[in-house]
C-alpha cells in the first residue's frame, strides 16, 4: 500500500524555484532516505511533507488523502528535529507525554505509550530525569520517543544525528535501525547529508540535486549502477574516480582512450554513433588494485599515502589536472611519496558516462 505520494511537487520563494516538480511514491513500512549536498532541497521537501512549508504546486497524499491544505497536527505524522526541541523544565516522561496531553488522551493511555516507547529506546531508567542530565544521544532518543508516543502513520527525521559526535552517531543510528525493525508497518522518511547513514539505514535512497531527483533506488543499486556522474560521485566513500576519456571503438564491449594514452575495454555496450565522442571513465577507489606487469589502466606518482589501519589510501597525481586519483587497498600498505605505481581493475567494475554525464547502461 502507498503510504505517501508526491505528484509534481514544487516549491518557490517569490521568483526563486527550489523544488522542481518532484514525483515519488513511498510504500507503507518503507525506510526512505533523502540525501544530497547542502542546499539541494531535501529538508525543504521534508518540511513540505510535514506541513511546515507551504506547497507551491502539485499534490501530496498521505494514506490516499490529499493533505496540501491540512494542518501538520492532522496529517498523522511525527517529526524528529536536529535540535531535539525538548522542554528543559520537563522530565523525560513529561516531554514524551506532552503531545498526548495536548491531544487529551487518557492518563492510562499516556502512561502505556510512554513506557512502551521508553522500553523500545532503553530510556525507562531516565524517565524522571531532566534533559540537562542526559547525554546528546539520550536526548535524541527522548525526541524519538516523543514521536513514537504519537503513534504516527509516518515518521520524519530531519538530520537527527548531525549534532552528535562520531561514536554517538553510530550508537544512535543502530537504535533507529532497531526502531524500524520493531515498527515494520510505520513509514519512515529520513533526511541526511551523510551517505553512510543513508547506505546503512535505507530501504531506498532518493538522491537530490538542486531541487530535482537524480535517482531513486536501493543502496546497492545506486552504488553499483549510478544513473549519472552526480550520483556516481555522491554515493561511495571515497568518491568514484572520474577520468576524461574518448570512445574509440563501440560494440558489445566499448574501447575507450584514457588520459595518458592508455586504452581500456569496458563491459558496457555502445552503438557506432558514439565513436569519437568525449566520455567520462569511472572507477571506484576500492575497485583498483596494484598492477605489476604491462596490463594496467594508468600509472602515476604517489602524492600522499594514508595508512588507516584496515585500509590504506593512495593519492595518485599526474592524470587529472588539480585532482588526484584515489586508490583504496586493504590493510597497512603505505608507500613512499613520489613513487610511481600502476593500477588496474576488473572490467565489470568500470563505469562509462556520456557527454551529458548520463551513464551508459550495461
Amino acid at each position: 500500500m502507498t503510504a505517501l505520494q508526491l505528484k509534481n511537487i514544487k516549491k518557490s520563494y517569490g521568483n526563486v524555484d527550489v523544488i522542481h516538480g518532484v514525483d515519488l511514491d513511498i510504500q507503507e513500512g518503507e525506510f526512505v532516505v533523502f540525501v544530497g549536498p547542502s542546499g539541494c532541497g531535501k529538508s525543504t521537501l521534508l518540511r513540505m511533507i510535514a506541513g511546515l512549508e507551504e506547497i507551491s504546486g502539485g499534490s501530496l497524499s498521505i494514506g490516499g488523502q490529499v493533505v496540501n491544505d491540512i494542518p501538520p497536527s492532522k496529517r498523522g505524522i511525527a517529526m524528529v528535529f536536529q535540535s531535539y526541541a525538548l522542554y528543559p523544565h520537563m522530565t523525560v516522561y513529561d516531554n514524551m507525554a506532552f503531545g498526548m496531553r495536548i491531544a487529551k488522551e487518557t492518563k492510562e493511555e499516556i502512561d502505556r505509550r510512554v513506557r512502551a516507547a521508553a522500553d523500545i529506546l532503553q530510556l525507562t531508567q531516565y524517565l524522571d530525569r531532566l534533559p540537562k542530565a542526559l547525554s546528546g544521544g539520550q536526548r535524541q532518543r527522548v525526541a524519538i520517543g516523543r514521536a513514537i508516543c504519537r503513534d504516527p502513520k509516518v515518521f520524519l527525521f530531519d538530520e537527527p544525528l548531525s549534532n552528535l559526535d562520531a561514536a554517538l552517531r553510530v550508537a544512535t543510528r543502530i537504535e533507529i535501525a532497531k526502531l524500524h525493525e520493531s515498527m515494520p508497518d510505520t513509514t519512515m522518511i529520513y533526511v541526511t547529508h551523510d551517505q553512510v547513514e543513508a547506505m546503512t539505514l535505507a530501504d531506498r535512497i532518493v538522491v537530490l540535486s538542486a531541487g530535482r531527483i537524480e535517482q531513486v533506488g536501493s543502496p546497492m543499486e545506486l552504488y553499483h549502477h549510478p544513473a549519472n556522474l552526480f550520483v556516481a560521485q555522491f554515493i561511495g566513500s571515497p568518491a568514484m574516480n572520474i577520468l576524461p576519456a574518448r570512445v574509440e571503438k563501440a560494440g558489445v564491449q566499448t574501447q575507450v582512450a584514457l588520459a595518458g594514452g592508455r586504452q581500456a575495454v569496458v563491459d558496457i555496450a555502445t552503438d557506432p554513433s558514439q565513436e569519437g565522442k568525449a566520455a567520462s571513465f569511472g572507477v571506484r577507489p576500492e575497485d583498483l588494485t596494484v598492477a605489476t606487469g604491462e596490463d594496467y589502466l594508468f600509472e602515476g606518482k604517489v602524492a600522499l599515502s594514508e595508512a588507516l589501519g584496515e585500509v590504506t589510501l593512495y593519492y595518485i597525481e599526474g592524470l587529472v589536472e588539480g585532482e588526484p586519483i584515489v586508490v583504496k587497498v586493504p590493510g597497512n600498505q603505505p608507500v613512499k611519496r613520489g613513487e610511481t605505481m600502476r593500477f588496474t581493475a576488473k572490467r565489470d567494475c568500470l563505469h562509462l558516462f556520456d557527454e551529458t554525464g548520463k551513464t551508459y547502461r550495461r
